[in-house]
């Protein structure tokens, strides 16, 4: 980023002259973005905002993730598209003051930096106010779901891709490539991976076939922005970009079985009931819970078992290592999901000689 260009840049957005401005760099995530605070006097009131600078190169439909080729035909970048659908439906996300596509730059809504998973992360708090942040959060969850669904005129680039069983299989695909084989540096067997496979296929195809809904795709506690008023405080969302339609259960995982956050099971419980609660409430609809449940399971396994190994990826690839301490912890949540399900012992079987945290029994 070129510091000279930001008083003009931010002049003509708002239509006000700025002279100064100054600009502190932020924690990227796992992407080749960057992302700076900006902070100016305007109309003798203190301002700030985001710049996101995007990666050379990043062309419109780009994207770290796996995705559908039929959502070729928009040529928009995926984080204005889908911010524009959301906004729409009113779903908190930050709002977009400029888009500059020559100088590769959006201009962004300050949502703070106080994330979920911050807040959480420095205890002590009270179990009820862990109860309100996830409510908040699952209602919020809910919305977008019931709102951000159906198209609001022509649809979004999320409406146009979707969760299918060959992407399901990528995302497992992609944990025996670096959540095992990169990771241990030793290559699984032909006829063992066939096995596995056979296994993760059954699994995405039983995951393909749920009703679908507008998914976030990374719904975690990074990806939940809090800003606390006098009554409260108030959920916003970001990192929507590879947003798709998926089973209900890939954002409910995301979020329930976080790998930041480490919550107990009679927890997770708890608030899976309630989400269904509220979805029943808005949506009119009945909730099979039991069949409900074995799919949030299925879900978690899968939604956990890819992140994994993600978090080596990003290592391996992009030579960013931040991601690393939690492999393990996500992956103790996949052994004690898969021990929940006698359907599941022989994957569990296949896995367990090559996941260490799965050789501590």
């Amino acid at each position: 980023m070129n510091p000279e260009i930001l008083p003009k840049i931010l002049s003509d957005t708002f239509q006000s002259t700025i002279k100064t401005v100054q600009h502190t760099a932020l924690a990227g995530d796992a992407s080749n973005r960057t992302y700076f605070r900006l902070k100016w006097q305007q109309n003798g009131k203190d301002r700030q905002a985001i710049f996101m600078e995007m990666a050379e190169n990043e062309s419109a439909k780009s994207s770290d993730e796996a995705g559908s080729d039929t959502a070729a035909t928009i040529q928009e970048l995926p984080f204005i598209n889908i911010q524009k659908h959301l906004s729409a439906c009113k779903i908190p996300v930050p709002e977009i003051y400029l888009y500059d596509a020559p100088h590769a730059c959006i201009l962004l809504e300050d949502l703070g930096d106080l994330t979920l998973a911050e807040v959480l992360g420095k205890p002590p708090y009270t179990s009820s106010e862990l109860e309100t942040y996830y409510q908040k959060a699952l209602e919020a969850l809910v919305t977008m779901q019931i709102e951000a669904t159906p198209p609001q005129g022509k649809p979004s680039l999320a409406h146009l891709r979707r969760f299918d069983s060959s992407l399901f299989q990528w995302e497992f695909d992609h944990f025996l490539e670096y959540g095992i084989e990169a990771r241990q540096g030793k290559t699984i067997s032909a006829d063992k991976k066939s096995a596995i496979q056979s296994i993760f296929s059954e699994i995405s195809g039983d995951l393909a076939a749920l009703p679908q809904v507008f998914t976030h795709r990374d719904y975690h506690s990074r990806n939940l922005m809090i800003d606390k008023t006098p009554d409260g405080f108030k959920i916003g969302i970001i990192d929507f970009q590879d947003a798709l339609m998926g089973p209900p259960q890939y954002d409910l995982a995301s979020l329930l079985r976080d790998s930041y956050i480490e919550l107990p099971e009679d927890t997770i419980d708890h608030f899976l009931g309630y989400y269904c609660d509220q979805f029943e409430a808005r949506s009119g609809k009945t909730i099979d819970r039991k069949g409900f449940q074995t799919h949030f399971d299925l879900m978690s396994i899968q939604r956990n078992l890819k992140a994994a190994g993600r978090f080596v990826f990003i290592d391996q690839v992009k030579h960013k290592d931040h991601l690393l301490p939690f492999v393990s912890p996500t992956l103790f949540k996949v052994e004690r999901t898969l021990l929940k399900h006698a359907r599941l012992k022989p994957l569990y079987a296949l896995l367990a000689p090559d996941v260490p945290e799965f050789q501590h029994r």
